[in-house]
Parts: C-alpha cells; structure tokens; sequence
C-alpha cells in the first residue's frame, strides 16, 4: 500500500471525510492534499521525517530557534490592552512583556490538569489551607518569566483536584506542590 491509499485508509477509519465530522469532512480533504503534495515531492527516508517535523512546528507557530529577545521581535499591541504599553513577541504568540523594556513572560508556562484528566489554563491554589487564609499571592498563575535570553517556550504540567466549596463554586488545589521545583528551574514565577 502506498502513503496515499495509506493515508486514505487510515482517515476514513477516523472518520474524518464523513460529513458528520468536524468541518464536515473537509479536514480529510485538507490532510489528503498535504499528502498528495508531500508525497509529489519525492522525499526519501531521511528528507521526509525533517519535512514533516519543521512543517508540524511551523504549522503549530512554535519558533525553529530559541527567541532572541532582540527589539525587532517584539510587535505593540498596546490596542488590545488598556493603552498601556505592551509587546508581543512576533515568534511565539505566547509571549508577552509589559512595556518596552518589562520582564518577558510565557503565558503557557503551566498548564493545570485536573483529576479527570482536563487541561486548562489560569489560576489554582498551592493548598487548601493557603485558600483558607484568602492570600491570593499563595496562588499559581499560567504565567512564567524568563529568566534569560535566548529562551524557548517549554510548558509545565501540574496536577490539582477540583473541590466543590459551596453550591457550583469550585476551586482547585495543587496535589504536589513540589511540582513547582522543577518549574522554577527555568521560569521565575
């Protein structure tokens, strides 16, 4: 079987051309074109797995090389803010400082995951008793500073359980807090 019928087959048996999947099958159609264009393109066994891999970052807007920090990578979208200064950087979308010369910081440094296994983004408590003292400085954002240039973006996994406080108020709490130790290795937090 070629990578065509290959990738045909293994599609299909996703589901990704029928008409009630996402996009009503077109991502099927999309993939298939990508194939068709990779596999025109004779790649041989070593060519292939580094096309793929740049086109899977590129794809995904993840930088091919550390961030510089230099000025020319850094756009202003004060707009989207309060006017305040504020710069994006034009490689890693994620990527924030406040004002032009403010401490860079990576806004998916740490993603939560809760005990049924779903990721999300924000804030959660180290522990349940730091949640009794209502110290919100005791709470663990997604956020992470770089500690240097150059830097690539690496997210950090933490785990935490969803406890219900009152009726359809939920908080989450860290279940290891040591977590953090290896975090810290690499970003301020």
């Amino acid at each position: 079987m070629n990578s065509i019928d290959r990738a045909k087959l293994e599609l299909q048996m996703a589901g990704f051309f029928d008409k009630d999947s996402d996009y009503e099958g077109m991502i099927g159609d999309a993939v298939m074109q990508l194939m068709q264009l990779f596999v025109e393109q004779g790649h041989s066994g070593y060519s292939a797995p580094v096309v793929a891999s740049l086109f899977q970052k590129l794809a995904n807007h993840e930088p091919l090389m550390p961030i510089t920090g230099r000025d020319e990578e850094w756009g202003d979208v004060r707009s989207l803010s309060d006017g305040k200064p504020w710069y994006q950087n034009k490689r890693c979308s994620a990527l924030f400082k406040d004002g032009e010369d403010g401490e860079a910081y990576y806004i998916d440094a740490i993603v939560k995951r809760d005990q049924n296994g779903v990721c999300w983004t924000g804030r959660c408590w180290i522990s349940e008793e730091d949640y009794k003292t209502g110290d919100q400085n005791k709470m663990v954002s997604s956020k992470g500073y770089i500690k240097s240039f150059p830097f690539i973006p690496k997210t950090f996994y933490i785990d935490v359980k969803d406890v219900e406080i009152s009726k359809d108020d939920w908080e989450s709490f860290m279940l290891d807090p040591s977590q953090l130790d290896e975090i810290k290795e690499y970003y301020n937090l």
